[in-house]
C-alpha cells in the first residue's frame, strides 16, 4: 500500500500568503479612508506643525508672527519664508478675524509674544471626511480634530 503525502506545497503556501497580503491592504484602505484619508490627515498635521512653529517664533523673537492661508490658491505661508501648497484634491476653508486678513479671500492668524493669537479655524476636507485645525485666541493653542464636512 502506498501512502500519499498530505502536506502543502510551496506554491500553495505562497498563494495563501499573497491572498492574505491583498486582503490586508484592501482592509487597511477601507478602515483608514484610503489614500484621500491619509492625504487629508498628513496635510492637516503639516499645517498644525507650521501653526505651532509660528507661535514658537513669536514667543522666541518677542515679535508678532503671521501664518496666512489662501483657500482659493491652496497655499499657506509661515514665518522665516516657510510656505507650502495644499493638494488640489482637498477642500480648504478658513474662519478667523477679519481685521488681520491680508487680502480679500486670504486668511491669517497672528501669534503674539505672550503666546496668544487672533485665533481661527482651518478646515481641510476630502470626500466625506474633514479635519478641523483650531487655534484659540487666548492661549494660541493649536488643536487638530475630526470635523464635519460643511455642505
Amino acid at each position: 500500500m502506498q501512502r500519499k503525502s498530505r502536506g502543502v506545497s510551496l506554491l500553495e503556501m505562497l498563494l495563501v500568503i499573497a491572498l492574505l497580503a491583498v486582503i490586508s491592504v484592501v482592509a487597511a484602505g477601507v478602515l483608514t479612508g484610503g489614500f484621500a484619508g491619509m492625504q487629508l490627515r498628513s496635510e492637516a498635521k503639516r499645517i498644525v506643525a507650521q501653526l505651532r512653529y509660528s507661535r514658537t517664533q513669536a514667543i522666541a523673537t518677542g515679535q508678532p508672527q503671521r501664518f496666512t492661508i489662501d483657500p482659493q490658491r491652496h497655499t499657506w505661508t509661515a514665518p522665516n519664508n516657510r510656505s507650502g501648497e495644499i493638494p488640489a484634491q482637498l477642500r480648504v476653508s478658513f474662519t478667523g478675524a477679519r481685521e488681520v486678513q491680508p487680502r480679500q479671500g486670504e486668511g491669517a492668524i497672528v501669534f503674539f509674544p505672550d503666546g496668544a493669537s487672533t485665533g481661527g479655524r482651518v478646515q481641510l476636507s476630502a470626500k466625506r471626511a474633514a479635519m478641523n485645525i483650531d487655534v484659540t485666541w487666548l492661549t494660541g493653542e493649536v488643536r487638530l480634530r475630526r470635523g464635519e464636512v460643511a455642505p
